[in-house]
């Protein structure tokens, strides 16, 4: 019984060893590559930020960390713009945006570079639909969105799913149109190898000539990532017979099966890792089991896509052992975005530790930096998912440290590797 109590206690005072001060301090000192974030530009009224906005879906239940009058968003604007208050006073906050506003004026187009440097990002990728002033090279590189490229038929059966997908795949037919437009087209092309060679793979060219390193699906928020394997024949088949009509179930779902193959594959050709959104997403008509990172084991299995390196984004939480298991794959990798501004410290620190004993060169730090709303814009989510980033990164190094597991010299190189080498080498940067 003795023996039984030691252990419980030696184990919950393990749960609570602080940072190693030597660790945090090598941590601050990281100039980081931030994988996933949707950073706003210096131009006015700017909304292409995301292909999918968020802030249209329906209300539903928000996590602590992030709710309204969180005192994290006090110490954001404390740390961030000088903040002198402890309240969310209406007056407080009025002295507060005329102050980011000051801000913004004076940098200009150098606003964006300007929050990376308060948080000591070196690099940002920026998920979004096309740059703009102040998200430029060399500290931005594009990431942008492919999933309307799946979706060139009729999608009203799909709309009218929920209020969420009649939004969604309104913006998606929208960013489509824009696609046909920027290759020459007014409408989806009769032909299906026109489809596929002159619109899908005209897209990713133009978007690697633009600077794209990657890019980014949305898909979990529009449908399962459970992605058979169609043969082109049948994908033919299917373009060809509703082109003109509404189209729903398992026809259309093949369909976009094979497109979303043919452009991993394209992306593997032409050097662009492929982003899938692998997480519980936002509004209440997410389908969470849907985005099980389990379901693109068939996609990471196939031969033919072995040229393509896949990201899962934000660590598949709340399936953060699958992801862990899927990184023995040789060309999968994952970062934890998203989890450092919805779950605290803590909790982040042991998903990054089991990550870190399984395969360290694979796991990217990312904020997922996003404009919520006007209190809590992408400044203030990158400056809460990065101290939340590293300190739970600071937290699995020293357990690990603790346990004996790596020497300090090694707790330095996974750091580095984390916060900055795997995404160069990923990446190819220089």
């Amino acid at each position: 019984m003795l023996l039984t109590v030691v252990s419980i206690c030696a184990g919950l005072a393990f749960a609570q060893l602080p940072v190693d001060s030597e660790v945090a301090a090598g941590i601050a000192r990281i100039k980081a590559i931030d994988n996933h974030a949707h950073p706003v530009s210096a131009a006015a009224h700017d909304t292409e930020y995301d292909a999918l906005p968020v802030e249209s879906l329906e209300a539903s239940t928000e996590p602590v960390r992030t709710r309204a009058g969180s005192p994290l968003l006090i110490d954001a604007w404390r740390q961030l713009f000088g903040y002198q208050y402890n309240d969310f006073a209406p007056d407080h906050v009025r002295d507060l945006e005329q102050r980011k506003k000051k801000l913004k004026d004076e940098k200009g187009n150098h606003y964006p570079e300007w929050v990376l440097d308060q948080l000591g990002i070196e690099v940002m990728l920026a998920n979004r639909v096309a740059m703009g002033p102040g998200i430029q090279p060399p500290r931005f590189l594009w990431v942008p969105f492919e999933d309307a490229l799946m979706f060139p038929l009729n999608n009203s059966s799909l709309a009218a799913e929920n209020s969420d997908r009649k939004s969604f795949f309104a913006l998606e037919e929208r960013l489509l149109k824009r696609y046909l437009t920027e290759c020459g087209f007014s409408a989806a092309p009769a032909s299906f190898d026109d489809y596929l060679q002159k619109v899908v793979t005209g897209t990713l060219e133009r978007h690697k000539r633009g600077g794209a390193v990657a890019v980014k699906f949305e898909a979990a928020y529009l449908r399962s990532l459970d992605f058979g394997d169609t043969s082109k024949s049948e994908a033919a088949r299917i373009y060809g017979a509703a082109r003109n009509q509404p189209i729903a179930g398992e026809s259309y779902k093949k369909l976009q099966d094979f497109l979303l193959r043919y452009i991993a594959s394209e992306c593997g050709r032409l050097g662009m890792a492929v982003h899938f959104h692998v997480d519980a997403g936002g509004g209440g008509y997410f389908n969470v089991g849907g985005a099980n990172p389990l379901l693109l084991e068939p996609l990471f299995n196939d031969p033919k896509l072995r040229r393509a390196n896949f990201l899962m984004l934000h660590g598949g939480w709340p399936f953060t052992r699958e992801v862990t298991a899927l990184l023995t794959k040789p060309n999968v990798y994952t970062d934890f975005s998203s989890q450092t501004f919805m779950n605290y410290p803590r909790a982040v620190s042991q998903v990054i530790r089991e990550w870190l004993e399984y395969a360290p060169e694979k796991v990217l730090f990312a904020t997922d930096a996003y404009p919520f709303s006007e209190e809590m814009s992408w400044e203030e989510a990158a400056w809460l998912a990065n101290t939340t980033g590293r300190q739970a990164l600071g937290l699995a190094l020293t357990e690990m440290l603790h346990d004996g597991e790596i020497t300090r010299e090694r707790a330095s190189e996974l750091a580095r590797m984390v916060l900055h080498d795997n995404a160069r080498n990923l990446y190819k940067l220089k």
